[in-house]
């Protein structure tokens, strides 16, 4: 891997990352500015957790023509050429600050209005993953190496900001399609470095806590050997990988992949683990895709160790993914339970729509699974 680090004159950082193609060279274009508007946190007392304030983020680019897309490269350096975020005539991938952020590491310092109304700098980095340099690609449609090399990106951004000083959780997601609120089509992801830990992974390390004291056993471990056992939920299958609709799956066609082995973070794949994932990775959007012949909107969400130095039982690799999406023209919307009481209500069987998927991924050209049993053996810890 081949890497290549731009600091703009904003103060934003770019890396280029080479793997079959050698890094292209840098063009001398116009630099954009990054807004100093308002960004903090807000401490939210009636549920103990923070909210971030980031006003600059309502002038985010919106849906722009092919043409003018900030993540696409740019095509030369002359004074009439777009200037996109990537000042190279092509990439294979790359990673960049990003120009609209949640977090920052030179946030504003802040005042308290009172005790009860508390306010925190927004410290952080806001990182955007540019999968490819083709507008229209997908990851299904990306070759299998391709994919790979994203893995390998998002390890290799996870241990960097993991080691940055006050950065507690790295989280690496990607929201897909205009019904997440998409504001640019192009194949990309995110990754927030918190100066916290969310309060959903922070739930799912304390329930993993309590079982680990009950069990001394990895939840995330038993929860995959179980589906595995049952089966009625696999989705799909890949070497030191699973996917599968969750027995309490909170939307219809919510889907974890989970590592089979007991491997806390990205860092802990082996090579032929991180190659799995790239497949699995395939093969589930691919299944999406082709479950209604439409790219289907989801959001995915990678859980996995803290960065915060505190060991905790139970951290397991896991990235989740929820389409919201029931049937092929109704959309599920969270309503008056789920926004108001945080419970969610799911009006299909888990089994139901996991045999959906399961048909769908057999039908595609993502990948086929591969044997339970290898998916398992081959990955003992």
């Amino acid at each position: 891997m081949q890497k290549l680090r731009f600091d703009r004159p904003d103060g934003r950082y770019l890396y280029l990352y080479g793997f079959d193609q050698p890094l292209p060279a840098l063009l001398t274009i116009e630099d954009q500015n990054r807004g100093e508007d308002q960004i903090e946190l807000r401490w939210n007392p009636l549920l103990a957790e923070h909210v971030i304030v980031s006003t600059g983020r309502q002038g985010r680019t919106f849906l722009p023509p092919p043409e003018y897309c900030p993540l696409c490269p740019t095509v030369d350096a002359s004074s009439e050429t777009f200037a996109t975020e990537v000042p190279a005539a092509t990439y294979e991938l790359a990673v960049f600050e990003n120009r609209f952020p949640s977090f920052r590491p030179d946030a504003p310092a802040v005042e308290n209005d009172s005790a009860l109304f508390s306010r925190a700098r927004a410290d952080g980095r806001c990182e955007v993953v540019l999968y490819s340099p083709q507008h229209d690609a997908t990851l299904a449609s990306l070759p299998e190496s391709q994919v790979r090399h994203l893995i390998d990106v998002w390890c290799d951004r996870y241990g960097e900001l993991a080691l940055t000083e006050g950065v507690a959780y790295v989280f690496i997601f990607e929201n897909r399609g205009q019904e997440i609120g998409v504001t640019l089509t192009h194949p990309h992801g995110q990754i927030y470095a918190f100066p916290y830990i969310p309060p959903r992974v922070q739930q799912e390390q304390a329930a993993a806590f309590l079982y680990h004291q009950r069990t001394a056993r990895c939840l995330q471990c038993d929860i995959v050997a179980e589906e595995i056992a049952a089966g009625a939920r696999i989705v799909a299958t890949a070497h030191g990988f699973v996917a599968y609709v969750p027995f309490a799956a909170r939307l219809p066609y919510e889907v974890h992949v989970a590592a089979t082995a007991h491997r806390e973070s990205l860092l802990d794949l082996l090579p032929a683990e991180r190659d799995g994932l790239a497949r699995i990775l395939r093969t589930l959007q691919a299944a999406y895709d082709d479950l209604w012949d439409f790219p289907l909107p989801y959001t995915m969400s990678m859980h996995q160790r803290a960065t915060d130095a505190h060991p905790r039982a139970g951290d397991h690799l896991h990235i989740e993914f929820m389409p919201p999406y029931r049937t092929k023209d109704k959309l599920k919307y969270l309503a008056g339970v789920e926004t108001g009481a945080a419970t969610y209500i799911n009006d299909t069987a888990p089994e139901e729509k996991a045999a959906d998927l399961r048909a769908a991924a057999a039908g595609s050209s993502g990948g086929a699974s591969a044997p339970l049993s290898s998916t398992i053996s081959d990955t003992a810890p």
